[in-house]
């Protein structure tokens, strides 16, 4: 199956971006390196395009009461205008997705999951909805551009957009007479926002940042440097370090659960998993050499294969190799493991995430 495109591919490839699939969506993996367009966003900011990621709206009356009863974090902690994380668990306490869900209001709401997994989440919460809340994927009806970086701030003023309101909450704005939401939301750890743009006005919006923003230092982005600051700060990538096989406890996302919620799906399997403990965790490993992990290779504890890399990369950074690990709960910060890289046992120290602290308030 040809992989789908953006509304800014053409854009993408004019810029002479190096594509990869991811999804289902052929996206620009990097333009001037991922090492060079990371710094940008650590030092000044980098603009990514996400319009891969899905758009899932739940409208009408009780949609709120409704998404809070089948997502595993409470919907009663924020007001219309905020947004919050959240899981999709099945019953047997697997994660389906961890995604955003927009609160415009008790009856809008939009959810943004993963690429990989919108369909899956538009299908069980529309087989699940009750009568008068509407479901649809509305995959193509917006672009959404992530601006990232300490510049970020000052870039999006320069056109007029509004900036600075508090983390995990949006607003509507305009640019140009296109309408855009401004959402205080990202997966770098840096300042940034994140836009909801109509899908054919994203190259109007896309070339206009890129233009205000060169004195400032920004540069276009890929997924390849998203994925290495995402690792940097210990976000976990569904798929890898949250699954249908690693719950949100063993996957370090147990915050992400209104514990106390009366439903949501899942919740009699994960509250018995919370009462015994997990009988593994995610945590952070870092190379005391010059070694990088890569997800899938073994970590020995006390000389067993007692854990795997979930996630694996160079920190440019740090300038070392980091990752995270599925390990046993014994298993705490300041410990030693040992890696098997391609045949040789390689130390590396286990660590809280995030491994880079950022200033993203």
């Amino acid at each position: 199956m040809t992989p789908a495109r953006t509304s800014l591919y053409n854009r993408h490839a004019e810029l002479r971006a190096k594509f990869a699939e991811f999804s289902g969506w052929e996206m620009p993996l990097q333009y001037s390196g991922v090492v060079n367009e990371h710094t940008a966003v650590r030092e000044r900011a980098g603009l990514f395009d996400v319009s891969h990621l899905g758009k899932v709206s739940v409208s009408g009356p009780g949609a709120r009461a409704f998404v809070d009863s089948c997502l595993t974090n409470s919907l009663d902690k924020i007001e219309p205008g905020h947004a919050q994380y959240t899981l999709c668990c099945d019953e047997s306490g697997g994660v389906v997705d961890d995604l955003i869900v927009y609160l415009r209001s008790d009856d809008d709401l939009l959810l943004v999951p993963n690429a990989a997994n919108s369909a899956e989440v538009a299908r069980r919460l529309d087989q699940a909805a009750p009568e008068g809340v509407q479901v649809r994927d509305e995959h193509r009806r917006y672009a959404i551009l992530a601006l990232q970086g300490p510049a970020a701030d000052t870039t999006l003023s320069s056109l007029w957009i509004p900036v600075g309101h508090e983390y995990m909450s949006f607003v509507d704005a305009e640019y140009n007479d296109i309408a855009i939401t401004v959402c205080r939301t990202g997966y770098t750890g840096e300042r940034g926002y994140e836009l909801l743009v109509p899908w054919d006005d994203a190259g109007v919006v896309w070339d206009a940042i890129l233009a205000c923003g060169e004195p400032n230092g920004v540069e276009p982005c890929g997924l390849g440097a998203r994925d290495t600051l995402r690792t940097e700060m210990g976000y976990p990538l569904h798929g890898q370090d949250l699954s249908m096989d690693i719950s949100p406890l063993q996957g370090r996302s147990g915050w992400a659960v209104g514990w106390t919620k009366p439903a949501f799906w899942g919740r009699e399997v994960l509250l018995a998993e919370k009462a015994a403990g997990p009988a593994r965790r995610l945590r952070g490993i870092r190379s005391t050499g010059r070694t990088i992990p890569r997800p899938g290779m073994a970590v020995k504890v006390d000389g067993a294969d007692d854990g795997v890399v979930t996630s694996g990369t160079f920190s440019p950074t740090l300038r070392v190799g980091i990752g995270l690990a599925l390990l046993p709960p014994k298993v705490t910060e300041g410990a030693e493991v040992k890696v098997d890289i391609r045949g040789r046992s390689e130390t590396f120290e286990v660590v809280q995430p995030p491994f880079v602290k950022t200033s993203p308030s």
